[in-house]
């Protein structure tokens, strides 16, 4: 056997997976260790403890010897693909000085001092201050720095998880172009560090100097050391390759190289993301994020929320469903799954808006959730599809705003993520964008997208356009139904695009009267 095998790490949220992958994109292998998201010592806070992310990644790969045949022999090269914006803290040792404060986290810092100079004064006559200081509210960074001053001074480098593990493999502070993705001072035009004179540092409060060396994807990170070999049992020496954050890699995991092909992503956070050569803003100061592709960006949308609705739901209304699964050992929400078989499509006329959480820009900061059309025929079983319908006329929402800005048309859609594997949810999302819809063969999006990085890192492919060709591939297709599409199409375009304007007046004095979700500077 020839060394044409490449094994993907992939560490989100939820678990850590160690990933074998062909130059065909077959999964060989795959173990997976299950994670604790995070520890809440304060209402809001979400922290991990850092050695726990390098031990689950050790046991993962442990196992993975442990449950393959495969000789390692065969192994051309490992890369790396993370969950976003978790950010850590290291000393000149590399020791971690703090818990690894992770995305979920919703500190703000209050009190800071607004931009001033000429930058201030941009963003004050563009009328994009509230952004500016909830950007600067919301950097981890600031709140480290005023809260925990001593551990701020201390810190050597400041890394995204990412960029920890990848030190952890090699032993150098280096880190992927592609997994830039938090609060930090990144020109994400340029794809690199910003410039000194950029208001991003002010805004930050981060040094140069804390920030590790920026390498592109498909580029060499460095070398297995010694140390991570006893450790994980890969091999000592193999290259690590560069690849993305995972909803990067999990967009040319699932094909979406060309900017026609959306990939929507049922995750924690629900998302639309197309592949652009060019630099697109779909939301003003909101940038794309760097793509897994080294001279491309991935352009996104998200519903911060998004499949976590899912799980709201069960918890908050399907106590049966979750008793019945523990007796009939099975998963939950394939048993919820069924409430949808239960309403008919439109939910008759309940409409959910899925902004649970508020966003910067689209929605607005004092956006909320909203359900609106109840009768007393509906009942749980409404909720659920209603639920499910809310998120697919947001990211629809989200596809029509990347359509305006880039004046590109998606002509097709490929879904990944958890709620990708919901037949019923493929279908409902074909009816309500009304168009062709397909689901990946591997539920293993992110990790196939790290490997296609690899894969062409190691020049076992010598472009992205023939790697994503080979190594991608549909699983199943679901066409949209057009009587149903009409019934979507009404629905969307009469009712729920007119939510947000009509009920943002109210949403308006609820926080004022309420303080939730409280201004910049007010909390």
């Amino acid at each position: 056997m020839g060394q044409d095998l490449i094994l993907s790490i992939d560490n989100g949220t939820q678990s850590v997976r160690a990933l074998i992958f062909d130059l065909k994109g077959n999964l060989l292998y795959k173990s997976r260790i299950p994670m604790q998201p995070y520890v809440s010592r304060e209402p809001g806070w979400a922290e991990q403890d850092v050695d726990y992310y390098w031990k689950s990644l050790c046991q993962a790969c442990q196992m993975l010897w442990r449950e393959t045949s495969v000789p390692k022999e065969a192994i051309a090269g490992v890369t790396l693909t993370t969950q976003r914006a978790t950010m850590i803290n290291l000393d000149r040792n590399g020791k971690p000085l703090r818990p690894a404060m992770v995305w979920l986290d919703q500190r703000r810092t209050a009190g800071l001092k607004p931009v001033g100079g000429l930058w201030g004064l941009a963003f004050k006559v563009s009328r994009m201050s509230e952004t500016v200081a909830y950007l600067q509210a919301e950097a981890e960074s600031n709140w480290i720095k005023r809260y925990q001053p001593e551990v701020w001074r201390q810190t050597h480098k400041f890394l995204f998880l990412s960029g920890y593990l990848t030190y952890r493999l090699t032993g150098r502070f280096v880190d992927s172009v592609g997994c830039q993705v938090g609060y930090i001072p990144f020109d994400y035009k340029k794809k690199t560090w910003a410039s000194s004179w950029s208001w991003k540092w002010e805004v930050t409060q981060v040094e140069p100097d804390m920030l590790p060396e920026l390498i592109d994807p498909a580029d060499l990170l460095g070398q297995i050391t010694r140390e991570a070999a006893a450790e994980t049992g890969i091999p000592e020496g193999l290259p690590l390759i560069a690849a993305a954050a995972d909803k990067a890699c999990e967009v040319i995991g699932a094909g979406c190289l060309e900017p026609n092909i959306g990939c929507l992503s049922y995750g924690t956070t629900a998302t639309i993301n197309t592949t652009h050569r060019k630099y697109i803003e779909a939301i003003p100061l909101i940038p794309p994020y760097p793509s897994a592709v080294p001279d491309a960006y991935s352009l996104e949308i998200q519903i911060y929320r998004g499949y976590w609705m899912v799980s709201w739901f069960k918890e908050q209304f399907a106590p049966i469903e979750q008793q019945l699964a523990e007796e009939q050992s099975v998963e939950a929400e394939t048993l919820i799954e069924k409430l949808l078989h239960q309403v008919p499509p439109g939910s008759m006329g309940l409409i959910l808006q899925p902004y649970w959480s508020p966003g910067i820009k689209v929605p607005g900061p004092e956006a909320k959730g909203a359900v609106i059309g109840f009768g007393d025929v509906h009942n749980r079983a409404h909720l659920y599809r209603a639920i499910l319908e809310g998120l697919a006329y947001a990211l629809r929402e989200g596809k029509e705003r990347q359509e305006k800005r880039s004046g590109v048309e998606m002509t097709e859609l490929r879904v990944s993520g958890g709620g990708s594997q919901s037949d019923s949810a493929m279908q409902l999302t074909a009816d309500i964008f009304g168009m062709p819809t397909a689901r990946s063969r591997i539920y293993e999006t992110s990790g196939l997208g790290a490997a296609i990085d690899a894969a062409v890192g190691l020049k076992l492919y010598r472009t992205f356009k023939k790697a994503v060709a080979e190594m991608t591939h549909i699983g199943q297709y679901f066409e949209p139904n057009r009587n149903t599409h009409k019934i979507y199409n009404q629905l969307y375009k009469r009712v729920y695009k007119q939510m947000y304007r009509k009920l943002k007046p109210l949403y308006e004095e609820i926080r004022d009267i309420t303080g939730y979700p409280p201004r910049v500077g007010e909390e």
